[in-house]
């Protein structure tokens, strides 16, 4: 058979199935077993292997969002996407019942769900919203947050069913048919042909690991990830191959997060030890409070919601910080993220290996701290002690920071690191419509496709604790039904 130079030699022989599932993370779980559950023969394709599947989800706080009011729900869903961000109301609708749901799903999975008592007390992360009333905490598998128990649980749900789970078999393209256009199949990047008879089920995960589209969408350059590299855009290219629209390819959650230089995985950033800390930009100056109130990726700051953090800072703290404990938490304090979870590191409780790896730079004045970063000297002498001003004031003029958190920076040695800012995930991918099905440019339906999760997410801006993996199961579940009842 001929191909072109560099390209994939696709086998004659050409494989059947009803539905195809791409990626195995909460959606793409939901949706194999909400397709196998209907009556159809499934076949999940995972990019990674064993070790690596399941992508952030495997290595999330595995909790999603309840609540027992859809009215209020969607609401709230309204209100986190603005005025200007609007979502399509049969989305809204099916996302606000079908979130009701979710708890009583996993709980027919075969294990106990519990509430965690720290994110339940917590309430709402925008409870100046309408519709905020309904947040009903955070639900986990037993309770309990982190540690690979929800992907755990999704895993052994496929296998117990006997799906046909096939680990390192990343997909390189979709088949259409040539008259109408319909999605038929995929071939794999080994070159195997797949034909879905009833659909294929895009939960590949976001763009969050690849540079050149995190570049081109969010504006950021060479930024750590939180969670799985394998994240690349995968379905969002070969969506938009086969003609698909976009949304939401502006949105993301970012954190701020510190790394190793050496490596693309970062590190939470927590700073619960001490606030002496302000975050600068490359001129040296602060830019925005660093302890605002904000959710999961938007903050309210001068009456709008925006990303927060959205760009590139050099966060600067003093030696009183540096001892107060760890900027990071590991497993025991929260048992989330790649580095935690898969790599097993454990930060140091002063701090003091990852200064000596080069991690964060040191001065032993604000003249040596310039230095070593190539932050202006005098810009970044002038926003300390503009900020210590503040403080022995009590109050921030400048950004509004709380006095509770205002804490300066006077004892030397100073420290600072780069923040990329880090990226949790990214939201946007294909548009879809409430049964999952991925949209045209023209708005009409790509007939046999389908998206959930974060290759696709609901939201279009705010978003608050949980709403990831309570949206990839419900729009999971959707597409696997869905195609699972399709006649192709």
């Amino acid at each position: 058979m001929f191909r072109e130079p560099g390209s994939q030699v696709e086998h004659d022989e050409i494989e059947h199935a009803d539905v195809v599932v791409v990626g195995m993370g909460a959606a793409g779980c939901a949706a194999a077993l909400a397709a196998h559950d209907a009556g159809a023969r499934v076949v999940v394709l995972e990019k990674t292997g064993p070790g690596e599947a399941g992508g952030n989800t495997r290595v999330s706080g595995g909790g999603w969002f309840h609540h027992d009011d859809p009215e209020r729900a969607a609401v709230y869903l309204r209100a986190l996407c603005g005025d200007d961000r609007p979502l399509p109301e049969p989305v809204v609708r099916a996302w606000s019942h079908g979130t009701r749901e979710v708890s009583a799903w996993v709980e027919s999975l075969g294990v106990e769900v519990g509430p965690h008592g720290h994110f339940n007390a917590a309430g709402a992360e925008y409870p100046e919203l309408p519709g905020s009333d309904c947040y009903g905490g955070l639900r986990c598998v037993e309770g309990t947050l982190g540690q690979g128990r929800l992907f755990a649980v999704l895993e052994k749900a496929l296998h117990d069913r006997g799906i046909d789970v096939r680990y390192e078999t990343p997909v390189a393209r979709l088949t259409t048919d040539a008259l109408t256009g319909s999605v038929t199949g995929v071939v794999t990047a080994g070159g195997e042909r797949i034909d879905a008879g009833r659909g294929v089920v895009l939960a590949t995960g976001g763009f969050e690991g690849d540079p050149e589209l995190v570049r081109t969408h969010l504006g950021l350059e060479d930024v750590p990830v939180w969670g799985s590299t394998a994240a690349t855009g995968d379905g969002l290219r070969m969506a938009q191959e086969v003609g698909a629209d976009l949304w939401h390819m502006d949105n993301m959650m970012a954190v701020n997060g510190i790394t190793d230089p050496a490596s693309r995985h970062g590190y939470f950033a927590m700073f619960v030890h001490s606030r002496g800390v302000i975050w600068v930009d490359d001129t040296g100056r602060r830019f925005v409070d660093e302890f605002v109130p904000s959710g999961h990726g938007q903050a309210l700051i001068d009456g709008r919601y925006v990303l927060h953090p959205h760009r590139p800072m050099w966060v600067v703290f003093d030696e009183k910080t540096r001892s107060a404990g760890p900027i990071s938490g590991s497993a025991d304090i929260l048992p989330v993220g790649w580095n935690v979870l898969m790599n097993g590191y454990r930060w140091s409780s002063d701090n003091m290996t990852e200064i000596e790896a080069g991690w964060i730079r040191r001065g032993d004045t604000l003249e040596e701290l310039a230095a070593v970063t190539g932050l202006p000297a005098d810009a970044l002498a002038e926003s300390v002690s503009e900020y210590n001003a503040a403080c022995a004031a009590g109050v921030d003029e400048r950004f509004g920071r709380s006095a509770a958190t205002l804490v300066p920076l006077l004892e030397p040695p100073f420290y600072a690191y780069r923040s990329g800012p880090m990226l949790a995930w990214t939201n946007g991918g294909p548009r879809r419509d409430e049964h999952a099905r991925v949209l045209a440019t023209n708005g009409t339906v790509i007939e046999g496709l389908y998206a959930a999760g974060t290759v696709s997410s609901t939201f279009s801006w705010a978003k608050d604790g949980g709403f990831h993996i309570a949206d990839a199961f419900v729009f999971g579940r959707i597409a696997g039904e869905h195609a699972a009842r399709r006649i192709g």
